[in-house]
């Protein structure tokens, strides 16, 4: 029966096209548009990522990590003497210009990291030493600088190549891989003294402290001291910092509404086209249902070809629409933009939305097959 459901399926081929059509475009809009917004949310947190720590310090109104503001430098040694912190360093992070050789500026997230431990440190190098990071005037820039600080004829900078910082020479001496900034701007990581350097003087120049909990204490127990004991500063954990700031993309911008309405509109458009067509398709074959019906065949079997025809054709539309998604991440990836994140939650989470797309629209043709009359085989 289930043979004979499936030839009665792709022998209407206008019908069975436009059925998986409706799936491919539904399963198509919902995974890239969710795969792209999850890459954006991934650039907001660029900077936990980037700059691994268990807990941070920063200013008390500070409320993503992308708004950093700036502290005293005496604020390190304040974090330093709560019990419960192993240790505590500081931490710049600022976006600068950077002056090519051909006379061009480019805004850079320069990141000042401290010079005895480099807590924070890049963690691949693809090219030279992440130790030559504390000779004079050294930085190590990221993959995305190579795209960034290259002169429109030129090729891409290297180690060794030398480029200008608030009218300081900076001297390339590694080249790192890093998660891509929200704004778009290439990473620039140097020793935290030299940061200080490269920026304007401002009466403020801390932009965090980064501390780690002491043996015995978890994360979450260190920030409770330190909140309890500095003024003026607020800790977090890793954990806790990354979803805050992706909760306040989702209050203080429209990025969630824009693809959410997308989103939306390719699971109506889904249960519309699946739905109406299954429908116009159960309608022309309800004389073959009749004569099934007939021939002794019960609603729930027949019911059971209907399920079968429907599920059929929405793991292949599911299958064509995630590997073109997949394909559109791939060719993204390559160019750097727009961003793209493929967990297997939302692979697994656009499965169950199109198995959802199918059963409504079954259900619409399991209701009309079950009120069908076998007579209807003998009618002209």
């Amino acid at each position: 029966m289930f043979h004979l459901a499936l030839k009665m399926l792709v022998g209407d081929r206008a019908k069975f096209f436009m059925l998986l059509g409706g799936l491919f475009f539904a399963a198509l809009l919902m995974t890239q548009q969710c795969a792209v917004f999850f890459g954006l949310l991934s650039w907001t947190t660029s900077h936990i990522s980037n700059i691994r720590s268990k807990v941070w310090v920063v200013e008390a109104k500070v409320e993503q990590v992308n708004e950093l503001k700036p502290l005293r430098d005496t604020d390190v040694s304040r974090v330093r003497s709560v019990a419960g912190v192993a240790w505590a360093v500081p931490l710049y992070v600022s976006v600068l210009q950077a002056r090519l050789a051909d006379g061009n500026f480019k805004p850079i997230l320069c990141v000042g990291l401290d010079s005895t431990s480099l807590v924070g440190r890049p963690a691949t190098i693809l090219e030279g030493r992440l130790e030559d990071i504390r000779l004079p005037n050294s930085v190590i820039i990221d993959d995305l600088a190579l795209q960034r600080l290259k002169t429109p004829n030129g090729p891409p900078p290297k180690v060794g190549d030398i480029f200008e910082i608030n009218d300081r020479e900076a001297r390339i001496v590694a080249i790192c891989k890093s998660d891509r900034a929200f704004f778009g701007y290439p990473y620039v990581f140097t020793t935290y003294d030299q940061a200080l350097q490269f920026a304007p003087r401002q009466r403020k120049m801390l932009s965090a402290v980064l501390a780690e909990p002491a043996p015995g204490l978890t994360p979450q127990e260190t920030v409770d001291r330190i909140n309890a004991s500095v003024t003026g500063m607020k800790a977090w954990t890793e954990d806790t910092f990354y979803k805050d700031t992706i909760i306040w993309y989702f209050k203080n911008t429209g990025i969630p509404i824009s693809f959410g309405v997308t989103i939306i509109l390719g699971l109506i458009v889904g249960i519309a086209i699946s739905g109406q067509t299954f429908y116009s398709f159960v309608l022309e074959n309800l004389k073959n249902l009749g004569a099934l019906k007939a021939m002794g065949a019960s609603n729930f079997k027949l019911a059971s070809m209907l399920v079968v025809q429907v599920m059929t054709v929405g793991l292949i539309g599911y299958g064509l629409g995630m590997g073109a998604a997949s394909a559109f991440g791939a060719a993204a990836a390559q160019r750097g933009n727009p961003p793209f994140y493929l967990p297997w939650q939302l692979v697994a989470g656009v499965l169950a939305v199109i198995l959802f797309i199918c059963l409504a629209a079954a259900s619409l043709a399991i209701i009309k097959v079950s009120r069908l009359e076998a007579a209807v085989v003998f009618r002209g």
